[in-house]
């Protein structure tokens, strides 16, 4: 959901860094004053009345300085090693990560860089749109952010690798353009090695060209830490210095205020990995992997009434809300010439074993992404859509012919709090209609991924310390709201069944669709190979 920066706010912001840096090294103060007949160091008061000037200014700003809370780079590293290298390559890194911070801040950037991406196959590397984005954002200084966006064009140069924030610079926050290091690339991998750093300021003359001449000079915000190189500052006319206790105070960008709306984001991990969380992590799998073994033997093999207190105890949380449970309970042993329904929204593969359970009886299900080793494990009856339109609703009326079917009409999961669209299928098949809104919390892992194995996706949900699912059965749908008996267009079915579960969850509705999460993530239609 985009959000308006606050001018005052903003503001604000640049006045508190607006003065004379009397902490600042006296080798850095040397190099400000060597530009002073571009560099200039306006009065606090002097800020106040140009917000409209602002507005077309150029900025130049260190990335990390000026928009992030957090000093440390650990977790965006730790995030390439596990997301990218595994579960071995983010523990080498995180057992060799003390000592890499005994040889200094550039030396020990360029040894994390070396232990995160050797070997890593450039063509694949989707990281740094896929799930970088998500972590940054997370980390983001509204302070920092009203004083980024108040400015017109905007330049990032960045300490970290161009491929990790590109990304999120330029999809989340509008920047034009971004300079960060490069990589080194023999035969389609990455070797670890940072290519020759050119200054900072050589590489904007290549890329600003005449622009930077004929237009008047840019303003840069950075900290003291990360001061503007030498060369950079002849295209700034006035420079602003973050402190660490002013970000300190900052407070960090609400959700409401992203300038785009994160409605897909990839990855395992549900939390921020410090060092200490990854630690923790660790710690955690091998009881992790015993409460696996338990919570998924039990739900298989065991029937519900034995199953429930089991997977109550081993952590698992599941919170049934049935406002009809009256209704669903006279339709058990109801002979009807057709099955009800129950139409839910997508968070994991395992929705329609929990929606199995909440209604408390045998149903069958249709899905895209599934492995066939799940569907011959799954406690419910599977059956696997072609996108064959005739042919799914074929299987669909056959199924609905021997009893009840729930589906998942989005096609794909969404772990953020919006519903994609809902494809009208169902809508052309079923006389009734019951609606079901499912939220899942987890607190270590994702149950789901667009470019890793789905296979493994009821692994991690259950691997999670306390797995929670929350099952909600709405009211069935009045029969005016049905094609049969309401005479109203399979699509408005489908859209107002949506708006219905979006509702009761406090989600927005998109018409966002399976293609369009697997073209961001994984860059390609979503067509899973099942194994």
């Amino acid at each position: 959901m985009a959000g308006k920066p606050n001018s005052q706010n903003a503001l604000s912001f640049l006045l508190k860094l607006l003065r004379r840096p009397e902490n600042l090294p006296s080798k850095l103060w040397k190099t400000s004053n060597a530009h002073a007949s571009q560099l200039k160091y306006q009065k606090y008061t002097s800020f106040a009345h140009r917000a409209e000037e602002l507005s077309n200014q150029t900025l130049i700003f260190h990335s990390e300085a000026t928009l992030l809370k957090s000093s440390s780079l650990f977790p965006y590293f730790m995030l390439v090693a596990i997301e990218a290298g595994g579960l071995l390559r983010a523990l080498i890194f995180l057992l060799l990560y003390p000592f890499v911070c005994l040889f200094g801040e550039e030396l020990g950037l360029k040894i994390q860089i070396f232990l995160c991406f050797f070997g890593l196959k450039k063509e694949s590397f989707r990281i740094g749109a896929s799930v970088l984005p998500k972590l940054f954002l997370q980390d983001v200084g509204v302070e920092g952010f009203d004083g980024v966006m108040i400015c017109g064009r905007k330049v990032a140069v960045s300490d970290l690798p161009r491929i990790m924030v590109e990304g999120f610079l330029k999809d989340y926050l509008g920047v034009d353009i971004v300079v960060g290091r490069e990589l080194k690339v023999v035969c389609g991998y990455y070797v670890g090695l940072v290519e020759e750093k050119k200054s900072h300021g050589i590489v904007l003359d290549e890329i600003l060209g005449e622009d930077m001449k004929t237009s008047s000079a840019a303003i840069g915000i950075c900290s003291y830490k990360k001061f503007l190189d030498h060369h950079l500052l002849a295209h700034c006319k006035e420079v602003y210095l973050v402190s660490k206790a002013e970000k300190r105070t900052w407070h960090i960008l609400p959700r409401e205020k992203y300038p785009k709306a994160l409605i897909f984001h990839d990855g395992r991990l549900a939390f921020r990995p410090t060092l200490l969380d990854m630690l923790a992590m660790f710690m955690w799998i091998p009881l992790g992997i015993f409460l696996f073994l338990i919570r998924i033997t039990s739900g298989i093999y065991l029937p519900h009434s034995m199953s429930s207190p089991i997977l109550a105890f081993s952590g698992t949380i599941t919170t049934i809300s049935r406002p009809n449970s009256s209704i669903i309970a006279s339709t058990k042993n109801e002979k009807r010439p057709k099955g009800i329904v129950y139409v839910c929204n997508h968070r994991t593969l395992l929705d329609p074993l929990y929606v199995q359970l909440a209604i408390d009886k045998p149903l069958s299900t249709v899905t895209y992404s599934i492995s066939k080793f799940t569907e011959l494990v799954a406690p419910i009856r599977t059956f696997h859509l072609t996108r064959d339109r005739e042919k799914d609703g074929m299987a669909m009326k056959k199924l609905l012919s021997h009893g009840d079917l729930v589906v998942c009409p989005e096609g794909t999961t969404c772990r953020e709090p919006y519903l994609l669209r809902f494809s009208p299928l169902f809508a052309e098949l079923a006389d009734d209609i019951v609606p079901v809104a499912i939220d899942v919390q987890v607190s270590m892992f994702y149950g789901t991924t667009a470019s890793g194995f789905k296979s493994l996706d009821p692994a991690f949900h259950l691997l999670n310390p306390y797995p929670a699912y929350s099952i909600n059965i709405l009211d069935k749908l009045p029969g005016s709201h049905t094609c049969k008996f309401g005479g109203v267009s399979k699509f408005e079915v489908a859209n107002h069944v949506q708006h219905e579960i979006a509702k009761a969850l406090g989600f927005e509705c998109t018409n966002l669709t399976r293609k369009n999460k697997y073209m961001i993530l994984a860059g390609n239609e979503g067509i899973i190979q099942r194994l």
